[in-house]
């Protein structure tokens, strides 16, 4: 897990800039908020979205494309949901019956644009991941 930064837009077409969780799985981000922030109310209307993560001058991964809901309210998952929930799950280190799951929208970002940047490429690879 790691913060992104995203940003959405407003109906008046005004961007906002806000934090969130971040999952890189299978080379898509997930993100959650609460189903009643305002986050979720622009996802809602307008899908579009840019997430970025950076740790210093090392690492940047900066995405833009559309919030597909994974568990959206009143509606069937996507397919893929499960799976990402046991991951969150056990990140979390969450009992399944939390009321923090039925609060939660949690959306996969569909990239049209993704790169990462880092100003050392071989030495970030060179480095073994902290545990």
């Amino acid at each position: 897990m790691c913060t992104l930064a995203i940003a959405t837009v407003t109906r008046r077409g005004e961007p906002r800039i806000s934090g969130a969780d971040g999952h890189l799985l299978h080379g898509r981000w997930i993100i959650g908020t609460h189903r009643q922030a305002a986050k979720a109310r622009h996802l809602a209307a307008r899908p579009g979205i840019s997430a970025t993560f950076m740790r210093g001058e090392q690492l940047g991964i900066f995405t833009h494309g559309h919030a597909v809901p994974l568990n959206p309210e009143g509606t069937s998952s996507d397919p893929a949901w499960p799976a990402v929930r046991d991951h969150l799950v056990d990140h979390y280190d969450d009992d399944t019956d939390n009321l923090f799951w039925d609060e939660s929208v949690w959306y996969r970002i569909e990239p049209s644009w993704m790169v990462a940047y880092s100003n050392d490429p071989a030495g970030l690879l060179a480095r073994q991941p902290s545990v």
